[in-house]
């Protein structure tokens, strides 16, 4: 397996790799914003991952900017979206692409990881929603229970509550 940047010209690959991994009442609003952020320019730079084996995409993340309001100190990201093609799952595709991606954000100096998802599964990376405590999602949730955050560097969480800004890739409040 390889691991390397996405550019535009993934895009297609990017789209078929969403629609096939989720389910057909998200995959279009899903595939739809992992392709956005490919050409997102508001909050840059935006980490666009895709794995690859044999020459095909069989997996996909992203990771972009995430201001914290009154806490310019401090840099965040979120992680979204995430995939692996359904008949590559279960061989830690989707584990490399969320190190990797960590340990590139770490090597850039940011604070915070944040992500809205399973917390079973992102817990394994660290994940807490106790870390994302203090931070609100940048819209109401669905299932408050999936916001958590993981801290790189030590020291940086802050008592909040604090409001967050995302992309605008991310400003969909159907996504939350």
């Amino acid at each position: 397996m390889n691991i390397r940047i996405a550019t535009t010209q993934d895009q297609d690959d990017i789209r078929r790799l969403y629609f096939s991994a989720f389910t057909e009442e998200e995959n279009e609003m899903v595939a739809t914003l992992a392709v956005e952020l490919l050409a997102e320019n508001s909050a840059l730079p935006i980490l666009s991952l895709v794995a690859e084996m044999e020459d095909a995409v069989v997996g996909h993340v992203a990771f972009s900017r995430l201001k914290i309001e009154n806490q310019a100190n401090i840099q965040a990201y979120i992680l979204a979206p995430l995939a692996v093609r359904p008949d590559c799952q279960q061989q830690r595709i989707g584990s490399a692409l969320v190190e990797y991606g960590m340990q590139q954000l770490s090597a850039l100096g940011v604070d915070l990881i944040f992500v809205y998802g399973a917390p079973e599964y992102y817990g394994r990376f660290g994940f807490s929603a106790e870390t994302a405590q203090g931070y609100n999602a940048p819209y109401p949730l669905q299932y408050p229970f999936g916001w958590q955050a993981i801290a790189i560097r030590e020291g940086v969480i802050e008592n909040g509550p604090h409001a967050t800004q995302c992309v605008q890739a991310l400003c969909k409040p159907l996504l939350w």
